[in-house]
């Protein structure tokens, strides 16, 4: 598998990273057994970057990874982590905590359950607005020179956010959401990412199943958050369900599935974009690393960025309580 660098500072990961989450939380029931067979899958074929969040199943799917890197021997594998997350027992969401103290604390937890030294990439997973970005990443900084966290991260955060922490440490990618029908970084974000030789990791790359040709309009939500996700609903799931078959349409044509399309288009945007896939079992895995062979001319990426200009998509990404935490919509269309 292709190898890309992070940004100027960041490390070498392989040209498709794995997201986890969905083996722990949001997307309804999990099976442990498929997880972790999907993750050695992924190790196989040569992905080495695997992303996790300690609150994705408060802590469970920190567990999970290091359940299933246990017996694959030494290998390359670099682990990014999201904190600052708050939840209650219920599984509610209480806000976020990016202060020095916490974070070390939250590192600590994370370095036990992953039974690693050291955490690969680290980021705020949202921007604490009562604490200042320079003393999150200040911490941060004193924590990698410890040799507890090798990179800096970000996570949804707008271009003036990521200015500010880059003054203070260099920052090796932002993970963002990046997507055919969710290409607001385009407009402000993605170009000063470039400016400052910062990579991103792109998550939501199937708009969490959407444009994945696989959902259909009668699929029962009523386990997982995308019940009430915005996209997911009534008429706009409609009007964005027919963006899917404009996209297999085209899939068709280049002789290849509409996910395969939808990854295959993020990844060509720059070597400086991992497409972040978060495949919970080993056939949507194998869907996704074919995307890898697929070749998009540039009559191909004309004919999908005419199909899906920016602001296409019917209905917000988020509810309206969750943007409200999200630095980078400030200054994003859809």
């Amino acid at each position: 598998m292709e190898q890309h660098r992070l940004g100027t500072s960041g490390p070498t990961v392989s040209a498709l990273a794995l997201g986890c989450m969905g083996m722990s939380d949001f997307y309804g029931p999990t099976d442990r057994s498929e997880s972790i067979a999907t993750i050695r899958a992924a190790l196989d074929a040569g992905i080495n970057l695997l992303d996790t969040g300690d609150f994705y199943g408060m802590g469970h799917n920190e567990m999970l990874i290091r359940e299933a890197l246990a017996s694959v021997g030494s290998r390359n594998v670099q682990i990014s982590v999201k904190f600052g997350a708050l939840r209650g027992p219920d599984r509610s969401w209480l806000g976020y905590d990016s202060r020095p103290v916490a974070i070390r604390n939250f590192l600590s937890y994370s370095l036990q359950r992953l039974g690693v030294e050291a955490i690969d990439i680290y980021r705020p997973a949202r921007l604490d607005p009562s604490v200042p970005i320079e003393d999150t990443i200040g911490a941060m900084a004193e924590l990698k020179q410890a040799g507890y966290i090798k990179h800096i991260g970000l996570s949804e955060v707008g271009s003036e956010t990521i200015r500010r922490a880059h003054k203070v440490h260099p920052i090796a990618e932002l993970q963002i959401e990046y997507s055919l029908i969710s290409r607001g970084i385009e407009s402000d974000i993605l170009k000063t990412c470039r400016e400052l030789g910062i990579g991103i990791t792109a998550y939501g790359v199937l708009s969490r199943g959407l444009i994945s040709g696989h959902w259909s309009k009668d699929r029962n939500t009523q386990t997982d958050f995308r019940h009430n996700a915005p996209r997911f609903q009534g008429d706009n799931l409609d009007r964005n369900l027919a963006l899917v078959e404009t996209l297999r349409g085209i899939a068709g044509e280049i002789g290849a599935t509409p996910a395969q399309v939808a990854i295959a288009w993020v990844a060509a945007q720059g070597e400086d974009i991992v497409p972040l896939v978060g495949a919970r079992r080993r056939d949507r895995l194998a869907e996704a690393l074919g995307a890898l062979q697929v070749k998009l001319s540039a009559a191909h990426l004309k004919a999908l960025g005419d199909a899906f200009p920016p602001g296409i998509a019917a209905g917000a990404r988020y509810q309206e309580a969750q943007l409200a935490h999200m630095d980078s919509e400030r200054r994003l269309t859809r």
